[in-house]
């Protein structure tokens, strides 16, 4: 694995710390979740702005999709 090096505001840093002892992980641990969760994120909101961008994706109306899923019960 490969290290890093972040500054950090200290009240960032206690937070880290209550939140891995809560959780009885390392520092390492949260902060390799954390940045897991975010770009699991990052990646998902970056498909998205892809799609809404996409010229050729078609736009529904919300009335119609609404109306067709009520139908269908």
């Amino acid at each position: 694995m490969d290290q890093i090096t972040a500054r950090v505001p200290r009240r960032m840093v206690e937070a880290l710390d209550a939140a891995a002892a809560a959780l009885r992980r390392s520092r390492a641990d949260v902060v390799r979740h954390a940045l897991e969760r975010y770009l699991e994120d990052f990646d998902d909101l970056t498909v998205a702005v892809e799609r809404l961008r996409d010229p050729s994706d078609p736009v529904l109306d919300w009335d119609e999709v609404k109306g067709g899923l009520l139908r269908s019960d």
